[in-house]
């Protein structure tokens, strides 16, 4: 039965608008961003099915792709990037809200900073928090990008960034896709020489923290930094 078919009270968009957002179940949020279902399903059972692809966790579904939720059938192009869209919008604004604590005194800080940032992420991304004396923050960058092996990170850029805005120190951080959390070697070499080279200038590096799976590895936590 069509959306169209069904009393006022039950429909989404009109439950929003009468009874509050907030009253709507995770299936009926989608089903407004999708706007129509198909011929064979309302947008309700579409967004349901959607839904079930991704083990019914926004999480999963964050790191969906147009390419995967084309592969729903109702779900055309303009659809897939509305939903993608719509996942961007609620990690930045998750992202906005945690540069609110500015300050970083401990690992679990640096993981809820750039929690919003690598977690829904399907391949590699290395950044820096730069810090004042104090371990407030001054700014984040991102150093590089890969693939979902490993991505490659140049010091000479983190020290060249670090320069630029005057940090005193710094704490390193990029995910796992995988969600394993083990460093690899090639995590310990390039955190070493990262470490070294910013003695160098008179710079330090507080810690290494490597998110995945809604966890995190944090590298002076363990004693490896």
């Amino acid at each position: 039965m069509p959306i169209t078919s069904w009393a006022e009270s039950d429909r989404p968009r009109e439950k929003l608008l009468n009874k509050g957002v907030n009253v709507l179940s995770d299936a009926e949020l989608i089903a407004i961003l999708l706007g129509s279902g198909s011929r064979n399903e309302s947008a309700v059972e579409l967004a349901k099915r959607i839904l079930l692809g991704a083990e019914n966790s926004f999480h999963k579904l964050a790191r969906f792709t147009p390419a995967e939720f084309t592969r729903f059938q109702g779900v055309g192009e303009a659809k897939a990037v509305t939903l993608v869209a719509a996942m961007e919008i609620a990690r930045r604004r998750s992202e906005r809200q945690s540069d609110a604590a500015v300050l970083v005194r401990s690992s679990e800080d640096a993981y809820e900073l750039m929690y919003s940032q690598l977690s829904d992420l399907n391949h590699e991304e290395f950044w820096v928090i730069f810090l004042h004396q104090s371990n407030k923050v001054i700014a984040r960058k991102k150093i590089s990008q890969g693939g979902i092996a490993g991505t490659v990170t140049d010091v000479r850029i983190i020290l060249k960034e670090a320069l630029l805005v005057s940090a005193p120190a710094m704490i390193l951080a990029h995910n796992h896709p995988s969600g394993n959390l083990e460093p690899s070697q090639a995590d310990i070499n390039i955190t070493r020489k990262i470490k070294e080279a910013a003695e160098m200038l008179d710079m330090r590096v507080l810690d290494h923290v490597i998110i995945g799976n809604q966890k995190y590895y944090s590298f002076a936590d363990e004693g490896q930094i």
